[in-house]
């Protein structure tokens, strides 16, 4: 724990002036980012009597080792930067809003040539249209089947868009009326992005215009007695009239706004947002953060609002932002949203009418998200501080494991051994600084010795790292271990970043080490761990069987209660280690059986063996082809025909596939599943006794 004035600047070193600082650990990782009007006299504030300092101000000044600044010309440049190096450095201490659910949102892809209408989640693409979020697919999906009627646009995936193509024959949704087919030709590209610019038009809530115009032409169509048309477009306004009342009208036609409220107590705060788009409310989310410091409900809605538009552009940005309190101050926020939208954004908070009554409907949600969260067990900031203070005791460990790491070896068998490292922080999950790795010391089946070499892996990389940086010397050479971390694929050297706070994979310790297993599993981690000289870091082993806690040295085990809160994340943290270990396991297994007998032709690349799939179809195929004809594909010459050639007469025909299913055998004819193919390995299911074995 660092004395905050050990690294206080000294006065007059810190500038009156917009900027935004850093706050740094002992291993010169950000733990904070903040922004001020007057660098100098925001930064004084951190350095007081410590008793005067919010708790949780208190344990970022003690943990910090160091403080640095940027100065910047305007307030606008530092609310921006400050974004970015939050993004970037993800630092524990700032108010980070976890978002309760990877929301859906109606997505139409306009970047491809026939536009398609699906669900999407995560990040969002560039030449895509979004709509919402919803709160849950299938109401997207009720919402699309309605509309497709009045516009159907493409929602097939590319592999269905594909076969329909090549058979010349639409799916379902073609014969019925609910596609217009581009697959085969029934309408032009053109067209169909017609059609699409009219779907997204209706989804932004242009819907008056469009419904007039269909009124206009069923009314011709009766005065013209070309009744079964009438009745179509009568048909179709139902439609459309139906998917519009899903959306209930709060405002004005064609108002377009955010609503932003906040519960908050005196740890944690709450924020929900409502999405109207012409006048309805077209989607709605909530967020959830820790409170690190005293902030206040304008701050609160200052970091909601770069968590929303920190990425969004144009017409994602409203022209209306409503909130329960305003920044401070705002003309700053107020011109980054006008730059993010391009044109005025209003951002002020609403005092009467329909808005008013919305946004109270809002806080009753942000309310009642906040009490939901506090009955998480595993999101609660009391609850998890209750859990590691209850590892700490039964442990005897000096002081609550912040970070924790635990270890997990998984086979098949004793194949494709491969072992897992989980980081929880806080007590939550840090997903970034998960590692995997490959057990390569020796082959067969050995948790003992591949705990051992894990350990004793990770931890040279972390002398390795500190020697590097300057913070371990003994006059000894660097540890280097030379071994890629997978999932990243980098060997050591580009690994190491140079000093700006970016978390390299190994530099950060943990304060304990867990691993899956009991006696012999701890004491492989131990003696690791001793003979690298680390002997301020303490190992526990959780064992599934009784779920007891395993020291070093000790022939007895802790027992924890079961209802222990301790126990409990211990048992997430091991059951987390399992999953991303037996997961990665799969993966390695999934690829070595998609191997064929191209892989080991030397120096021929994924692209070209892809060429040599498509040009023949298939692996059988291409064995029975000459030279000459192997030649024919656009990159294969007459030397790498010649091995081609070879290499498939010398390695032995594959024997039948079975689909594992339904015991059906599956023709050699079938497209090859060569590594990168779209086809599924006939050879990735297990049988149920190989499954078994799997651990």
């Amino acid at each position: 724990m660092a004395d905050p004035s050990s690294y206080r600047p000294r006065p007059g070193e810190i500038p009156d002036s917009p900027g935004v600082y850093r706050f740094r650990d002992e291993h010169r990782r950000v733990i904070y980012v903040g922004k001020a009007k007057s660098l100098r006299q925001r930064l004084a504030n951190y350095f007081q009597d410590l008793a005067n300092l919010h708790p949780r101000t208190r344990t970022m000044v003690t943990t910090a080792a160091s403080v640095e600044w940027t100065v910047v010309s305007t307030e606008v440049e530092a609310l921006q930067l400050e974004y970015s190096w939050i993004k970037e450095y993800d630092p524990r201490f700032n108010v980070k809003y976890r978002d309760d659910k990877s929301y859906p949102y109606l997505a139409v892809t306009m970047n491809e040539e026939f536009p398609r209408v699906q669900v999407m989640r995560g990040h969002k693409k560039k030449g895509v249209r979004y709509f919402g979020p919803y709160g849950h697919a299938w109401a997207i999906r009720d919402t699309v089947d309605l509309l497709l009627r009045v516009f159907p646009v493409r929602t097939c995936s590319a592999g269905v868009f594909k076969n329909a193509s090549r058979t010349g024959r639409p799916c379902l949704l073609g014969y019925i009326g609910k596609c217009s087919a581009p697959c085969v030709g029934r309408i032009t590209p053109e067209d169909h992005r017609d059609l699409a610019d009219d779907f997204c038009d209706f989804m932004a809530g242009r819907t008056g215009t469009y419904l007039r115009r269909l009124e206009t032409q069923m009314m011709e169509a009766a005065e013209e007695m070309e009744y079964e048309r009438a009745a179509r477009l009568r048909d179709d306004i139902g439609a459309l009239k139906k998917a519009m009342e899903k959306n209930a009208v709060v405002l004005a036609d064609a108002t377009d706004a955010d609503l932003i409220a906040v519960a908050e107590d005196e740890l944690e705060a709450a924020v929900q947002i409502f999405h109207v788009r012409g006048g309805r409310v077209r989607g709605q989310r909530g967020w959830v953060t820790d409170k690190v410091e005293e902030v206040t409900t304008g701050a609160l809605v200052e970091h909601a609002l770069q968590q929303l538009y920190g990425e969004e552009t144009g017409d994602a940005v409203p022209k209306e932002v409503l909130v329960p309190a305003l920044p401070e101050p705002v003309e700053p926020v107020q011109e980054w949203l006008t730059g993010r939208r391009g044109s005025n954004v209003s951002l002020r908070i609403p005092q009467r009418g329909d808005k008013k009554a919305l946004m109270e409907t809002v806080e009753r949600n942000a309310q009642q998200a906040l009490a939901l969260h506090k009955t998480k067990r595993a999101s609660d900031l009391t609850t998890r501080s209750r859990a590691l203070e209850e590892i700490a005791d039964a442990l005897d460990l000096d002081s609550a494991p912040l970070r924790i790491e635990c270890y997990d070896i998984s086979h098949l068998q004793g194949d494709d051994v491969v072992a897992s490292m989980v980081v929880f922080e806080d007590g939550l999950q840090r997903k970034s600084e998960y590692r995997r790795f490959q057990i390569k010391g020796f082959a067969g089946q050995d948790d003992v010795r591949s705990m051992h070499e894990v350990i004793s892996r990770r931890f040279r990389r972390y002398l390795a790292e500190k020697e590097k940086t300057g913070e371990w010397t003994d006059g000894e050479e660097a540890l280097s271990d030379g071994e890629p971390v997978l999932g990243d694929g980098d060997p050591l050297a580009s690994s190491l970043k140079d000093d700006d706070g970016r978390p390299r994979k190994f530099a950060y310790p943990p304060q304990l080490v867990v691993v899956d297993g009991g006696q012999p599993q701890v004491a492989a981690a131990r003696r690791a761990l001793d003979e690298l000289g680390i002997d301020d870091i303490a190992v526990c082993g959780l064992a599934k069987r009784l779920e007891e806690v395993w020291v070093p040295g000790d022939d007895d085990p802790v027992v924890l209660p079961r209802s222990s809160e301790g126990l409990y994340l211990l048992q997430r943290v091991r059951d987390e280690a399992h999953r991303f270990a037996i997961t990665y396991q799969r993966t390695k297994r999934a690829k070595r059986f998609r191997a064929g007998p191209l892989d080991d032709v030397p120096g021929l690349g994924e692209t070209r063996k892809q060429a040599l799939i498509k040009h023949f179809g298939s692996v059988k195929k291409l064995r029975s082809a000459t030279i000459e004809e192997i030649q024919e594909v656009p990159g294969i010459g007459r030397k790498t025909a010649e091995t081609i050639a070879v290499a498939l007469a010398q390695a032995a025909p594959a024997a039948p596939a079975v689909n594992t299913a339904t015991g059906e055998i599956i023709d050699d004819e079938e497209p090859d599943t060569t590594p990168g193919s779209s086809g599924e390995p006939v050879s990735a299911g297990l049988p149920d006794e190989r499954r078994g074995q799997e651990r």
